[in-house]
C-alpha cells in the first residue's frame, strides 16, 4: 500500500512540475475543490484533444457550435435540470465531510451504484464496512441530495450555468433545421465549458466543477434509424460491446471481447444502424488519441441505471493506472424527449416534415464527454517513473498527441554561428510544429526534458551543420540519432510525427 502512495504521490509531482496540471485553484488561497488549471504543457495536450475531436466530428458531417453558457432558469425547467439533477450525499458523523453516495461505493467496491434506491445504498454502505475516506469515521445512516446546478443571477432573473452542452444545442433547432435545408440528418457538435456543483470532487480534473465538454448531436428521423447510409462501411468493424445481461456487480471485468458490429445488431444487442454508427464513431475518435485497446470496453446501461427518456445508452470507459475504470463518454438515443419538452414549454413548433408532408419531431442521437478525461488518460497511461536507482520519469504519449512536438537545441550555446543557423532551425519549424528552443544546461540535461515532456523529436545543430547544413534528429523513444538536411528537415518531421514513415527507416 504504501509503495502505491509514493507511486501516485510521484505522479502527482509529474503533473505539477511538469506544467501539465495544477490545483485545486487558486493554491495561494487554499483552493476550492473542482476548479484546476492546466499549466503550459497540459493545456498544450488539452489543445491537441480538442483538435482531435474537431477533426473527426467535421469529417463525418458533424459542424461546430458556439452557444451561450448561461441561461434562465425557464430553459433547465423544461429540460428537467432544475429539479431532477441531484445527486444522493452522505455525511461523515465524526468530520461532517460530505460524499456522493454511489461514487463512494463504486470507489471502494467497484459495484455498479449509480440509480440504486437509498435502502440499496445504505445497505452496501453497511456489508462493505465503508468508512469516511478523510477521517475512517463511520458514516450517517441517512441519504440527502444536492442540486447540481450552480445558480445565478442575470438582470434580475433567475439562471444557472449550463451543466452540459447538450440542452443550448437543442435550443436553436429551428436554425439549425434551416440552416441544413430542411433535410435530416444534420450533425451539430460544440466544445465549451460546463459546470456542475459536485458534491465531493476529487481525482483532479477527472470529476471537476467546472470542465469542457465535447458533445456531438444527431438530429434524425426516427424511421430511418435502421436505414443508416454510413452504416455499410462500419459494419465489420469490431467493438468491445459489454452488455448489461453479461454485467456482474464488479467493475473489473477486463476480458470483454470484441464483437462484429453487424452480429451485435442482428443478435439484439445494439438496436439500430444509426446508433451502432455513433458507438463506432466515439470509439474511434478514443483511438485516434491513442489510447490503448486493451485499455477500453464499451459498457451498456442497465435498465434501473438509464435516463427514463432514453433508448438505449453506452459508456466508453478507459482503465487509468491510478484509478481503475473510468467513464469518458456517454453515447445515448435521446429519442425525442428534448425537443418535445422545449416545445411544450416555450410554445414553438420544433419538428420536421417528410417528402410526404407528414410532421415529425426529430430523434437525437448523443455523442457526450468531456475534454478533460481523455486529456488526464493520455497522462496517466502513458506516464512511468522507472523503479532503478536513477528514477527516470518518462512521457511516452503517442506521437501524434505529444504536447511539444519539436525540440530544438544548439548544442553549443555561446557559439554564434551555432546560435544564428539554431535561430534559422527554429524560425523554419515554428512555423508547423510546436517546438521548444532551449540552450541552457548540458545537452544531456536537455534531452531528460525533452523526454519527460513528451516530445517525440530533439534537433541538435552542432559545428558540423555549419559545414554540411544539417543537424542531429533525436528519437525520443528508441534514443537513435540520425544526420538531415535542413531543407528536408520539415518534410521528414512532418513525416514521422504523422507516422508516415519510421525512424527505423533512417538507421
Amino acid at each position: 500500500m504504501k509503495k502505491d502512495n509514493q507511486k501516485e504521490k510521484d505522479f502527482i509531482s509529474f503533473l505539477n512540475e511538469s506544467g501539465l496540471v495544477w490545483g485545486p485553484s487558486p493554491e495561494i488561497y487554499g483552493g476550492l475543490s473542482g476548479f484546476y488549471e492546466y499549466g503550459p504543457l497540459g493545456k498544450l495536450l488539452k489543445n491537441k484533444v480538442e483538435r482531435s475531436i474537431r477533426n473527426i466530428f467535421t469529417s463525418n458531417g458533424l459542424m461546430e457550435l458556439e452557444c451561450p453558457t448561461i441561461l434562465p432558469d425557464e430553459v433547465w425547467n423544461a429540460s428537467g435540470h432544475l429539479n431532477a439533477f441531484k445527486n444522493k450525499l452522505i455525511k461523515c458523523s465524526k468530520c461532517n465531510a460530505i460524499f456522493r453516495v454511489d461514487k463512494l461505493i463504486e470507489e471502494k467496491t467497484k459495484i455498479i451504484a449509480e440509480g440504486l434506491p437509498n435502502d440499496k445504498l445504505l445497505d452496501l454502505i453497511s456489508k462493505n464496512n465503508i468508512s469516511c475516506p478523510s477521517c475512517k469515521g463511520k458514516l450517517e445512516t441517512s441519504i440527502d441530495t444536492q442540486s447540481l446546478m450552480m445558480k445565478t443571477n442575470v438582470a434580475g432573473k433567475e439562471a444557472s450555468l449550463r451543466p452540459e452542452t447538450a440542452t443550448v444545442t437543442y435550443l436553436p433547432y429551428l436554425r439549425l433545421y434551416n440552416y441544413f435545408r430542411k433535410k435530416l440528418p444534420f450533425g451539430v457538435f460544440q466544445i465549451g465549458k460546463a459546470y456542475r456543483n459536485e458534491i465531493s470532487p476529487r481525482q483532479s480534473v477527472l470529476r471537476g466543477r467546472e470542465f469542457t465538454q465535447g458533445e456531438g448531436q444527431i438530429f434524425i428521423d426516427p424511421k430511418t434509424k435502421n436505414n443508416w447510409e454510413k452504416y455499410e462501411s462500419i459494419k465489420d468493424q469490431m467493438l468491445p460491446l459489454w452488455d448489461y445481461k453479461s454485467q456482474k456487480s464488479n467493475l473489473d471485468n477486463t476480458e470483454i471481447p470484441k464483437i462484429k458490429i453487424d452480429n451485435a445488431l442482428k443478435k439484439g444487442i445494439l438496436k439500430s444502424q444509426a446508433y451502432a454508427w455513433c458507438l463506432w464513431l466515439a470509439y474511434t475518435q478514443f483511438i485516434n488519441f491513442g489510447i490503448p485497446e486493451k485499455k477500453m470496453r464499451i459498457r451498456q446501461h442497465h435498465p434501473d441505471e438509464m435516463a427514463f427518456y432514453a433508448e438505449d445508452a453506452w459508456d466508453i470507459e478507459i482503465k487509468l493506472n491510478f484509478y481503475g475504470w473510468v467513464e469518458v463518454c456517454g453515447i445515448h438515443d435521446r429519442t425525442d424527449y428534448d425537443l418535445k419538452q422545449h416545445s411544450k414549454f416555450s410554445g414553438k413548433e420544433l419538428v420536421a416534415q417528410r417528402e410526404d408532408g407528414s410532421k415529425f419531431t426529430p430523434h437525437i442521437l448523443e455523442i457526450a464527454f468531456g475534454t478533460d478525461r481523455p486529456t488526464y488518460a493520455l497522462i496517466d497511461i502513458f506516464y512511468e517513473k522507472k523503479e532503478e536507482s536513477s528514477g527516470k520519469t518518462t512521457f511516452k504519449i503517442p506521437y501524434k498527441m505529444a504536447p511539444i512536438e519539436v525540440s530544438v537545441f544548439p548544442l553549443i550555446k555561446n557559439d554564434k554561428g551555432i546560435l544564428k543557423l539554431s535561430e534559422k532551425v527554429k524560425e523554419i519549424l515554428e512555423n508547423e510544429f510546436i517546438i521548444d528552443y532551449d540552450s541552457a544546461g548540458s545537452i544531456g540535461r536537455r534531452y531528460l526534458r525533452s523526454s519527460t515532456a513528451g516530445t517525440p523529436f530533439a534537433v541538435t545543430i552542432d559545428g558540423k551543420s555549419l559545414i554540411d547544413n544539417d543537424v542531429t534528429i533525436r528519437d525520443r523513444d528508441s534514443e537513435k540519432q540520425i544526420r538531415i538536411k535542413i531543407p528536408e528537415l520539415s518534410n521528414i518531421l512532418r513525416s514521422l510525427l504523422l507516422e508516415k514513415i519510421s525512424f527505423k527507416d533512417f538507421l
